[in-house]
């Protein structure tokens, strides 16, 4: 189980920088592609952060078991 956690954990971060990033470059592109895209990309960056926070908190859940 400990290596699961070793993959998703930096899996589940690695996720949430990539939507902030791509929301971020959406956001300061701006035109048609900023106005669909920034808004569903950092909708999308809230719904991963929650997702790495209960990954982190089974993780460490687990590991003081």
């Amino acid at each position: 189980m400990d290596t699961l956690f070793a993959v998703l954990v930096p899996a589940a971060l690695l996720a949430v920088l990539s939507a902030l990033g791509f929301g971020l470059f959406a956001l300061f592109r701006g035109g048609d592609f900023g106005r669909s895209y920034s808004n569903r990309l950092m909708r999308l960056r809230v719904v991963l952060q929650f997702i790495a926070i209960i990954v982190l908190v089974a993780a460490f859940w687990w590991r003081t078991r």
